[in-house]
């Protein structure tokens, strides 16, 4: 784990406090339709466009399917002005996998 990943149990504990998250999922929209968990949906390719979006002062978690096109996100945000940008940790798939079952595997 590097200090620029959180875990969903670290996510989950996050949300469950309501503390100000801004939790933005990469994904395209067909795979934002089989499950989610409630992100901000601005898929990978569209980030640039809405790095004004975001407020650099509060925790930023991006999420994907497994984490590869997470990382490379926050990796991207980190060097455009946002340092609490952090990839969620094995994405979507370890969300359904250890937080909710209900939310679909694909």
């Amino acid at each position: 784990m590097t200090p620029f990943e959180i875990s969903v149990e670290e996510l989950k504990a996050l949300l469950e406090e309501k503390q100000p998250v801004q939790l933005i999922d990469c994904r395209e929209e067909d795979e934002y339709a089989i499950c989610n968990i409630g992100g901000t949906l601005i898929p990978m390719q569209e980030m640039p466009r809405h790095l004004d979006d975001f407020d650099p002062d509060k925790p930023l978690v991006i999420m994907c399917h497994i984490g590869a096109r997470s990382s490379m996100v926050a990796e991207y945000l980190r060097r455009n002005g946002y340092p609490n940008a952090q990839s969620l940790r094995g994405g979507i798939h370890a969300w359904s996998q250890r937080i909710d079952p209900k939310i679909k595997i694909y």
